[in-house]
């Protein structure tokens, strides 16, 4: 679950941390024909959802959207430098249903809730739903995500992850800033609370930086979203597999300004439309991700803190 980036290091730097780039580049390499976006351009406007907008929104005919880009596959940058994903094609598809085009901007993570309803309309960018957010801000929810673990093919390392205590003496990739990084930093203190041998929480400022760690064998296994996971094993033509069942599934949310409910309105019932008529769904099974699509796009949904 994604709570919040910090400034990310270049591949250079990662390149000096990890033995395995030579691998990393041969995975890399897969991404371009990977890459399968979802042609948004049969979705027709729905008048009576753009009459859900107050007068004057999105007038320039442009829906506004940040993202952070380095998170596949919700929203990564392509070979060429255009962002794509699962949440880039949800922002094309709600554009075209509100009669205007959608604009994915690339944005820091955790500046871009601050930057709702001045600089940008909405942020899509795989935000899970917190009762602290939702206080700030309001939140559609649109998908459910959990956390699942990835592991080399085949499980050399017989890496086993029923309980979190069974990874005591392993290291364990996770992405700077996410709630994958707080549990496996929980787990490290279990097991020096339990006196057992030491859990290694090795953080990386992008997703891919850990998979390549993984594949490179620097690492014994990665924990990310459930969506992201299952993406890898996709990306590395199955150089790493999931391991375990998904855990911990809580709802994301697309991002509006409390100031502006009519808008949010306007949101919600776009996004509830292409649940509908099944849009959403073939957008994620489009990305191999389709079970974790939600059917109602419930405004701030309550979940456990």
């Amino acid at each position: 679950m994604r709570f919040r980036q910090h400034t990310a290091l270049g591949l250079a730097a990662a390149c000096l941390i990890l033995s395995g780039c030579t691998n990393a580049a041969d995975w890399n390499a897969n991404r371009s024909s990977q890459i399968h976006s979802y042609d948004t351009s049969s979705i027709q406007a729905q008048p009576d959802i753009i009459a859900k907008l107050p007068q004057g929104a999105l007038e320039d005919g442009v829906l506004d959207v940040a993202a952070s880009t380095d998170y596949a596959p919700a929203e990564f940058l392509d070979p060429s430098g255009k962002a794509v994903g699962y949440d880039v094609d949800l922002t094309n598809a709600i554009a075209a249903v509100l009669g205007v085009k959608g604009k994915v901007h690339t944005a820091e993570f955790d500046s871009i809730i601050a930057s709702i309803g001045s600089k940008y309309d909405a942020g899509i960018s795989s935000f899970t739903v917190t009762p602290e957010r939702t206080a700030e801000v309001d939140m559609t929810a649109y998908i459910n995500v959990g956390s699942r673990f990835n592991v080399q093919a085949g499980n050399p390392k017989e890496v086993d992850t029923s309980d979190h205590l069974k990874l005591c003496g392993r290291t364990i990739g996770v992405q700077v800033g996410t709630g994958q990084e707080a549990t496996m930093r929980k787990a490290a203190e279990n097991c020096a609370n339990a006196g057992k041998d030491v859990l290694s929480v090795r953080s990386y400022s992008k997703q891919s930086e850990a998979t390549t760690g993984l594949v490179g064998g620097t690492i014994d296994a990665t924990y990310s979203d459930s969506t992201v996971a299952g993406y890898a094993v996709e990306l590395t033509d199955g150089q790493v597999v999931t391991l375990g069942e998904v855990e911990d599934a809580a709802p994301q949310g697309v991002v509006t300004s409390k100031a502006d409910p009519k808008f949010t309105a306007a949101i919600q019932a776009a996004v509830q439309y292409l649940m509908d008529q099944g849009i959403w769904q073939k957008i994620l099974e489009n990305w191999g991700v389709k079970d974790a699509a939600l059917t109602t796009a419930e405004l701030n949904p309550a979940v456990k803190e």
